[in-house]
Formats: structure tokens, C-alpha cells, sequence
């Protein structure tokens, strides 16, 4: 799918999750053009493959599909039976995110992904490993948005991963987590190429989503 381009680098508000489930499947649709973060020209397919191989980013992906929205009352982190999982499908989809690299001959040099299940498992089935890594984690209480501290850490990630020329890293996260970050909509088993702009912001340069 060719992706519009869209402009400016500003910096764009948090999105709660209220706001992102009230957008629905519009959402996904209307961030791609809407998002202030994103770069000029988007990247899609064996761009995006390109925009790997040249490094210096990372692909940060919405975990695979997992049926529902939220996560059931009383959920413990390390005990999936109180989480929302993936889906047959979600499990399918994600070993389609791994065939996907393995065709295009890519290697991330790091798999880092938020402790919860429907993530963590994504990670594995895709690429075979997986780094947990508690700045990923998907956003808990109110207001529903991810904590200043854990946003700073990412975009830390995001200005080394500028320094490291020809390799890349895949982190693997939660929806909110990439509003957050990124100011844009995804869809499940979505991904985004990020890079840090000169100011440390995150700039959207492509999106991946393997049919």
C-alpha cells in the first residue's frame, strides 16, 4: 500500500486511549495523513526493506492481533492466562512479520519488546527471540498515556539508534505506546520505521504491515 505524504515535524499532544478506540479503523486510516510526526515521504513495501538496510532506525511494531480491548481486571505481567493473548491469526501473523525479514535477508541486531504477553510473543514467533524491556510496556491507571520517563527512554533508544549506520532494531509494543511516541495510529502486526529528528523528536520515515 503507497502511503500519502504528509509535512510538518511538530510535536503533537498524547492520545489517550479513549480517544484512539473511539477512532477505530478510521483511525488507522486517517493518522497516516493526519500525524504531525510524520516525514515527507513516506515509505511503503520494498522501501521500507531499503530504509533497513541503510540503518540508523528502528521498527517499532503494535504486537500481532490479539481479539478485544484491554486487559482483563486483575492482570499479572508473567502469567498470560490473565492477559489478553494473541489469536490463531495474531500467531499466524506474527511468523508472516518474520518471513517477511527472512526473505528480505534483514537481521535486527536487537529484539526488544514490553513484557506483556500478546508483545513478548510476537517478538518470538517473528524473529525468535525477544528483550524485555519495561519502557515498552503498554500504558496502566490514568491518564492512560505513557509516563514522561519511559517516553524519554525511547526517544534516548531512538538518537543512538541514529549513531549505528547499517543495522536496526525491532521493538515490539502497544498501540498507545506508538501514539505516544509517534503521534500516529496502527493497526495490529503494524509497524513503523522511526528515526530521531536533529531535535531528538521521533520522525515516522515508512510503515510495514505484511499481508
Amino acid at each position: 500500500m503507497v502511503l500519502p505524504p504528509a509535512g510538518s515535524c511538530a510535536v503533537s499532544p498524547l492520545v489517550t486511549r479513549r480517544r484512539l478506540l473511539q477512532a477505530g479503523a478510521l483511525g488507522a486510516l486517517a493518522g497516516v495523513a493526519a500525524s504531525p510526526l510524520l516525514g515527507s515521504e513516506l515509505a511503503a513495501g520494498d522501501d521500507v526493506a531499503a530504509l533497513l538496510r541503510r540503518g540508523g532506525v528502528v521498527v517499532a511494531f503494535r504486537h500481532a492481533l490479539a481479539p478485544g480491548t484491554f486487559d482483563p481486571p486483575n492482570f499479572r505481567l508473567g502469567d498470560c492466562s490473565t492477559q489478553r493473548n494473541l489469536s490463531a491469526e495474531g500467531r499466524d501473523q506474527a511468523r508472516r512479520m518474520g518471513a517477511w525479514f527472512a526473505t528480505q535477508g534483514l537481521l535486527p541486531e536487537a529484539v526488544r519488546s514490553s513484557p506483556w504477553c500478546r508483545c513478548m510473543d510476537t517478538a518470538r514467533l517473528a524473529f525468535g527471540r525477544a528483550q524485555v524491556w519495561s519502557a515498552l510496556g503498554s500504558p496502566v491507571g490514568s491518564p492512560e498515556t505513557t509516563t514522561a520517563d519511559r517516553l524519554a527512554q525511547l526517544r534516548a533508544a531512538l538518537v543512538k539508534a541514529n549513531q549505528r549506520p547499517g543495522r536496526f532494531a525491532v521493538w515490539v509494543t502497544h498501540m498507545f505506546v506508538l501514539a505516544d511516541l509517534a503521534g500516529a495510529n496502527t493497526t495490529s502486526g503494524e509497524g513503523l520505521v522511526l528515526q530521531a529528528d536533529a531535535a531528538g523528536q521521533p520522525v515516522v520515515l515508512g510503515r510495514l504491515l505484511v499481508a
